[in-house]
């Protein structure tokens, strides 16, 4: 039976929402496989078993368990965030030649950075907001910042995979408020123009079948915005199916599945969108969406009638069958 290594935790703000995507995988995996979780920590990888933390070594891929060795056969990633949904540990797997069933190194790190992605995507006549990209906090003066984009307009980590650090600003003596605070979490801050209309986010993989897109998921946030309250503490509608037109949510289907080919994407990805004027504008894509009880795409599975267990059997078989090419 192959031991699959499922790596989770991770360097962000998000440590926890990992953990817990980590174990409503662990709960529904598929038949035929073995699977032992990796806890990512700064201080160094472990497996954790009872009350022990067996060293995990990032040389050999492997730890050691009542005196035997045991190296994983396969990875699985589920971090949000560094170094996981960056492609990092994609990469590193990819030099130790262990195959993995998320999308490929260059694939995340392109879709984790929501400047580069976004830009990306626009010379691919994909919608997106406007927006400007800064390396420091004094890249751009106030001014330049609100003639180019208006208020209000969204600063965000753009080298982030986290929630966290996100504001919706409303008032120009708001802005570095901020941006100090976008920058307490990612090394690199975009903004972008606010984007006026209804908020909907769109799961999709690959099964044996081709591309599915599932159930449209609706976003009515109490907050200002879909932020990590909103999120995980309740503090918002998730409505699935999303109450939109049958023809504006195929337009949301079709756009989603040009944004996975174009990124060449693998395993589950989760597209956000905003609908201007019934045009979906992307506004971020998620390689490693949340996968707890609470989460977005486990409702979506739920909706499409399809059991979380079968649906990691599905990416298993085909991604793995993809290695093998």
């Amino acid at each position: 039976m192959k031991l699959v290594g499922l790596f989770c935790g991770g360097y962000s703000s998000e440590f926890e929402i990992s953990l817990k995507s980590a174990q409503t995988i662990m709960d529904n995996f598929p038949n035929g496989y073995e699977v032992v979780p990796i806890h990512v920590v700064e201080t160094g990888w472990f497996v954790p078993q009872g009350p022990e933390k067996l060293p995990f070594s990032i040389e050999t891929m492997s730890y050691s368990t009542n005196g035997a060795v045991r190296k994983i056969d396969i990875g699985l990633i589920y971090i949000h965030g560094n170094p996981g949904e960056n492609g990092k540990i994609q990469a590193l797997l990819d030099m130790k030649g262990v195959p993995y069933v998320n999308s490929n190194a260059l694939a995340s790190e392109l879709s984790f950075d929501k400047w580069y992605c976004n830009q990306f995507l626009s010379r691919f006549g994909i919608p997106v907001a406007k927006s400007l990209f800064m390396k420091s906090r004094n890249a751009y003066t106030a001014d330049h910042i609100l003639n180019e984009l208006g208020l209000p307009c969204f600063v965000k980590p753009s080298d982030s995979g986290s929630s966290f650090g996100i504001s919706k600003v409303s008032k120009a003596e708001d802005l570095q408020n901020a941006l100090d605070k976008a920058f307490e979490e990612g090394d690199t801050v975009v903004i972008e123009s606010f984007l006026k209309g209804t908020e909907v986010t769109c799961g999709i993989y690959r099964s044996p079948n081709g591309l599915v897109t599932l159930p449209l998921t609706e976003i009515v946030t109490e907050n200002d915005f879909f932020d990590y309250e909103a999120k995980y503490l309740g503090q918002s509608q998730e409505i699935t199916p999303a109450r939109i037109p049958d023809s504006i949510r195929n337009k949301v289907w079709e756009v989603s599945k040009e944004v996975y080919s174009l990124l060449q994407l693998k395993s589950i990805a989760r597209i956000d969108f905003m609908l201007v004027d019934d045009i979906p504008h992307v506004i971020e894509v998620n390689t490693t969406p949340g996968f707890s009880g609470a989460s977005l795409v486990p409702q979506m599975l739920g909706v499409h009638g399809k059991s979380i267990r079968d649906f990691w059997t599905e990416i298993f078989e085909v991604e793995l069958a993809s290695n093998r090419r």
